[in-house]
């Protein structure tokens, strides 16, 4: 009998998730594993995953679930509960088990990308997503964090950046390229279309902008970044890593990284190893 998997979210049809499970499970010779791809909206995860028969050992939830999934969750790991939301849900024998690999999947991205010690962070974005860049770059040292955002911070993101002790400030998007010192990092966390027009991106000399976006690509915000001379990548290389970290929850093998790298440079050349 198939066992079954899938990648579930809202808008969908681009996910490049079951490229790497697929990948995985052809290197692993577990032939009798499916991964699928579904249009789940918000709102709609809880009553999709009660649905779903016994034969389903996992599910990849992206945008705009990741915060239901940890709520219906029966259990969670140690960043889905600091983050506030999962991107992992695997079954157990006593329900479903809640994961975040953001948080891994960005370290480990970040660290490939040569930034291991970033000490000013700038993150786009104040979502579940920026909560596991926070909690992503305190791991790797660093200290002082401005948020960029239309209005506010959300108050649980707000509330993780106390816990971990970082020292923060809030600055719009208008203001941002002339506030304060420039920044060792900026990570962006908002999906397609949401960065307003970006003039000049305060980054440190030897600094690195790191988009999570890896479709549509380039996104402007990188074009910006390029044309003042500035080095900047995409989200690809932080979908392989949280995708490794899925694969061995899922089927409690080790992940077969390379495989997994080979098949999505297919479609995103960038993630090739250098």
């Amino acid at each position: 009998m198939p066992t079954h998997a899938g990648v579930v979210g809202s808008p969908i049809d681009h996910s490049l998730s079951p490229l790497l499970h697929d990948a995985a499970y052809d290197a692993l010779g577990l032939t009798d594993w499916v991964y699928h791809r579904t249009e789940v909206r918000a709102g709609e995860l809880s009553s999709y995953v009660a649905s779903l028969p016994r034969d389903w050992r996992g599910l990849s939830v992206t945008m705009p679930g990741k915060e239901e999934a940890l709520a219906l969750a029966d259990s969670a790991g140690e960043e889905a509960r600091l983050v506030g939301a999962a991107n992992t849900l695997v079954r157990s024998d006593v329900g479903w088990h809640a994961e975040n690999t953001d948080v891994t999947g960005l370290q480990r991205a970040l660290a490939e990308a040569g930034t291991e010690h970033p000490r000013r962070v700038d993150v786009l974005g104040s979502g579940a997503t920026a909560r596991s860049t926070l909690l992503a770059v305190h791991r790797l040292g660093a200290r002082q964090v401005r948020f960029v955002v239309r209005e506010r911070v959300r108050p649980e993101t707000a509330a993780l950046a106390d816990r971990l002790g970082l020292v923060t400030e809030v600055v719009r998007y208008d203001e941002w390229g002339r506030s304060g010192p420039p920044a060792d990092l900026v990570v962006s966390t908002v999906p397609a279309g949401a960065t307003p027009p970006v003039d000049r991106v305060p980054l440190a000399e030897g600094g690195l902008v790191f988009d999570v976006l890896y479709a549509p690509w380039p996104t402007p915000l990188v074009e910006a970044v390029r044309q003042q001379g500035g080095r900047a990548v995409g989200g690809g290389t932080m979908l392989l890593h949280q995708a490794v970290v899925q694969v061995e929850l899922m089927t409690g093998r080790p992940a077969p990284e390379e495989a997994m790298r080979a098949a999505l440079a297919t479609r995103l050349p960038e993630v090739a190893r250098r």
